[in-house]
């Protein structure tokens, strides 16, 4: 099937159940959900709406405080949840040179219908007080040194293996998906903190926190910010002759949309290029980038009222994790956030293809995976370190060979190739012929390590670390920083299976076009509008 085939069929399957209007007929279920799925016929499509007012708590939140009875009152709003539910842990970046490490927030957006408001704004009334799902799910890069964003967007219709999780109120065990499934079910499987165990599983990214939020602020967030522009190529009315679609109506051109005009231009499909999740999704991050040149420029934000209400309108939307879990914590982190120009702000859709009615990641997707772990800008605007940096010695010089203690790990399990076989035990007799005897080979298990790296957990053994990767022809780039470990670790990447002499591969740092970059200063994307959606 070609992919426009596939996109006519994948917009066929949803036409029943997609867009409904918000006055209390249903909105949709998200998909071609099997009848045997207990969650069939109420999937919402509220993708950035919760993205939307995450970051909108984030930025202003602290800002509203007066007094320590208010502050406690706002704390009380907040509701919390464990991080992570999964058994499996991430080992957290290396720090740069300066000592920063970036920081990697998981932004969820239920379809809870868990309250009168949100029930009112979502439609839907056969599904108030059922189970949520996790709907909107973007993953918020900043980098170490404060100087760049990157978000990545996952198609809620993402399928992935979601890993085992215990609920933290009732000790349910939900045990590891058989197969694949939609990544939005995760959030049923204990709470958010299995979304963000699901989110680590697939792209190895460690995740610092997590913000959740449903529909009820967002209203309330797009009126007190007075309105944020967005642009149409056309007349738009997102109706089709069964009444599915969002309700939205614009004239041609660029317009300030608030309220529930908002809430309508977050969940529009049936209007926007080909219908597609895809199509909504660019309409989304056009959104947001908007929405944050408006915060930046807005001075009716200083008015103590707008944020005053602004502030309970946000807290009482959020869920967040211990790390966030008072609005100090949410204002120091949005302070972080601030120092982020608009024009270092990236937003990504995970690159992906159909199967079926669903999507499922590419090997574009795991190279924009990479880059978010290896800290490397999406916009291509690193700074290239000098000369005087690259050759800056350790603090510590290596000890002599013979004496450097070195344990080696087969990395070289990837998703589709077992182990090679005997890798560590090879690397370390390599080593012993340099001359570092002191090497060992760890046998007791495989990792799964794109490239082969030298991990050293302190400054001391820093140059140790150094003289191993040189010894091998490793590049110093591989040479990183760990306080998982408690020795010079050398881990046989997957770049190095076979053969006794290492070759750096070339590596490409560039964003693919696939993921379908938008910049966040770029305040002249307007979106497509289908013929088959316009007045006149």
């Amino acid at each position: 099937m070609t992919q426009s085939a596939a996109r006519r069929t994948l917009r066929d399957d949803r036409r029943e159940r997609d867009d409904e209007p918000a006055d209390g007929a249903s909105e949709g279920d998200g998909g071609d959900i099997p009848a045997s799925d207990p969650d069939a016929g109420r999937r919402p499509r509220r993708r950035i709406l919760k993205w939307f007012a995450a970051v909108l708590a984030l930025l202003l939140i602290g800002s509203a405080g007066a007094g320590y009875a208010y502050y406690r009152h706002l704390n009380g709003n907040i509701k919390k949840n464990p991080l992570n539910l999964g058994d499996n842990k991430v080992a957290e970046p290396t720090p740069n040179a300066a000592g920063q490490t970036p920081l990697n927030i998981l932004l969820i957006g239920s379809d809870a219908r868990d309250s009168k408001e949100n029930q009112q704004l979502g439609g839907a009334r056969e599904t108030f007080g059922s189970t949520p799902l996790a709907d909107v799910q973007m993953l918020l890069h900043l980098s170490a040194d404060r100087t760049n964003m990157s978000v990545i967007s996952m198609p809620r219709d993402t399928l992935v293996r979601i890993p085992k999780c215990t609920d933290p109120d009732d000790g349910t065990v939900y045990e590891a998906s058989s197969g694949r499934t939609m990544t939005n079910q995760s959030l049923g499987h204990g709470g958010p903190g299995c979304t963000v165990a699901t989110w680590q599983e697939l792209t190895g990214i460690h995740i610092d926190h997590f913000v959740m939020v449903d529909f009820a602020g967002v209203v309330a967030m797009a009126d007190a910010v007075g309105g944020v522009p967005v642009c149409v190529d056309a007349n738009i009315l997102s109706r089709d002759s069964k009444g599915h679609g969002s309700g939205l109506k614009l004239p041609e051109g660029t317009h300030p949309v608030k309220g529930e005009q908002a809430l309508q231009w977050l969940r529009t499909r049936y209007g926007f290029e080909d219908g597609s999740d895809l199509a909504r999704a660019k309409a989304q991050h056009m959104y947001m980038n908007s929405l944050v040149r408006e915060l930046r420029e807005n001075a009716t934000l200083s008015s103590p009222n707008k944020l005053r209400r602004l502030a309970e309108e946000a807290t009482r939307a959020l869920t967040v994790d211990p790390g966030l879990d008072t609005v100090k914590k949410l204002y120091d982190l949005s302070n972080e956030l601030r120092k982020v120009e608009p024009e270092r702000v990236t937003m990504t859709t995970m690159p992906n293809r159909y199967v079926g009615a669903r999507v499922e990641p590419t090997e574009d997707a795991e190279q924009l995976f990479r880059l978010v772990r290896e800290d490397i800008a999406l916009d291509g605007k690193d700074e290239k370190p000098t000369e005087d940096e690259e050759e800056t010695a350790p603090t510590e010089p290596a000890a002599p060979d013979a004496e450097i203690a070195v344990q080696v790990v087969n990395g070289t399990r990837t998703d589709t190739l077992a182990a090679a076989s005997d890798r560590a035990s090879t690397v370390t007799g390599i080593l012993r012929e340099k001359g570092f005897t002191s090497a060992v080979a760890d046998a007791a298990g495989s990792l799964s390590e794109e490239r082969t790296v030298v991990r050293y957990p302190s400054t001391d053994l820093e140059g140790d670390a150094q003289r191993i990767a040189e010894s091998l022809g490793v590049p110093k780039s591989s040479v990183k920083r760990s306080t998982d470990i408690s020795g010079v670790t050398l881990v046989v990447g997957a770049d190095w299976r076979e053969g006794a002499t290492y070759e750096a591969p070339e590596q490409d740092d560039t964003i693919p076009e696939s993921a379908d970059a938008l910049n966040g200063a770029d305040d002249t994307a307007c979106m497509e509008v289908n013929p088959a959606f316009t007045w006149s």
